[in-house]
């Protein structure tokens, strides 16, 4: 029997991620493609969670997040950006921050709406935004810096326009707002309807003395703000798919709407964990800036002596390596072959694009332990 399926996502297939990693593993190959850490999460985290299992917190969570952890968030927000959130009324708990990105999607864009988004943009904003019957308006990212250009914003708003979403820390190019930036924004937005949405999951990891410009440090945006935040990568545990959403009561009722026919709740007892360690250790989130600083140094300095051309990331896990000098392959070529040929696993950067321009850059996770880093570096620079 053939079953005819008139596909939502007819150009989605399985996730580069998925095919790097596979290839990776395939070849025994370094793994510095998919952004995960290869070293433990804080042993007093890992503790609290069994702690929580022991003394059986294994039923249901309320919906909007185990209280405790609403809590602990409120506070780390104020003390962060210096915004009074309600915990009760604005903070939402979600099985992993792209979970909250699709609820607030599919909260408030409706069918014919417009979404801009930069390119490059991370993979799981577009399907969302077709699968609400939007269309999402992609506006490129300026090489070297991969910065906004506002014109182009101002542009391209329209009366259809429902909502811009913005990624600082930006995965993959590591380019990060500046204060300057959100008065523009601002500027744009006044006086309209437009929403955002600013996904935020490598808030700690900005570098060099930079302050990170969440829009909740931002009066006039964090009023009209979906503003996403992820657990896995503050505490190396990208598997525990544990994140929240702060946004105005009014916006939040709205994601809840959708959050509790999605998933309903994340999982007790590493909530219950989180909130004491996020409580009890607040020192862990203040030193990651320094930790992963000195992981991209090390990742650098091991690959001056290479073919590659980079300029250190201003922020998250990954590094852009341009390989221009090296082969005029195209990225997805050049990814395969890295790992294939030469023991180390890329991102080809042109899958985060709708129209990838030129350019030949692939994308290194630096989230690894010292020696791997160096190892892999060693292999990058024999080419």
């Amino acid at each position: 029997m053939s079953i005819n399926i008139d596909s939502k996502l007819p150009n989605l297939g399985t996730t580069i991620f998925t095919v790097i990693g596979e290839l990776a593993n395939r070849h025994q190959a370094i793994n510095l493609g998919q952004g995960f850490p290869d070293f433990s999460a804080p042993q007093g985290l890992l503790d609290r969670v069994d702690y929580h299992i022991q003394q059986g917190h294994n039923q249901y969570a309320p919906m909007a997040g185990v209280a405790a952890l609403r809590e602990a968030i409120a506070d780390k927000i104020g003390q962060s950006y210096g915004r009074a959130v309600s915990a009760d009324r604005e903070v939402t708990v979600t099985p992993g921050a792209t979970e909250a990105l699709y609820c607030a999607i599919t909260a408030c864009v409706r069918p014919g709406d417009e979404v801009i988004v930069f390119d490059p943009a991370y993979d799981s904003y577009e399907p969302a935004i077709e699968l609400s019957g939007g269309r999402a308006v992609h506006l490129p990212l300026l090489p070297p810096a991969f910065g906004i250009d506002w014109q182009r914003v101002k542009d391209a708003i329209n009366p259809r326009t429902r909502m811009i979403i913005l990624n600082s820390p930006h995965n993959p190019t590591g380019a990060t707002l500046s204060a300057g930036d959100l008065d523009s924004l601002a500027e744009l937005v006044r006086d309209t309807d437009i929403l955002l949405l600013s996904d935020e999951v490598y808030e700690h990891l900005v570098y060099d003395g930079e302050t990170h410009q969440s829009l909740l440090r931002h009066d006039e945006l964090a009023a009209r703000a979906f503003v996403v935040f992820s657990f896995g990568k503050t505490y190396h545990v990208t598997g525990w798919k544990t994140g929240y959403c702060i946004a105005p009561a009014a916006l939040t009722a709205e994601l809840r709407k959708v959050h509790q026919y999605v998933t309903f709740v994340a999982v007790t007892p590493i909530q219950l964990a989180l909130a004491d360690y996020l409580r009890d250790c607040p020192e862990h989130y203040r030193q990651l800036p320094a930790f992963y600083q000195h992981k991209r140094d090390l990742f650098c300095e091991h690959m001056t002596g290479s073919r590659f051309k980079f300029t250190p990331t201003r922020g998250t896990f990954f590094q852009l390596m341009d390989y221009s000098d090296i082969s005029d392959r195209d990225d997805m070529a050049m990814a395969e072959w890295l790992t294939g040929e030469k023991g180390v696993a890329a991102i080809p950067v042109s899958v985060f694009y709708k129209e990838p321009p030129p350019g030949r850059y692939v994308r290194f996770c630096f989230a690894k332990e010292d020696q791997t880093l160096i190892k892999a570096a060693e292999l990058l620079c024999r080419i």
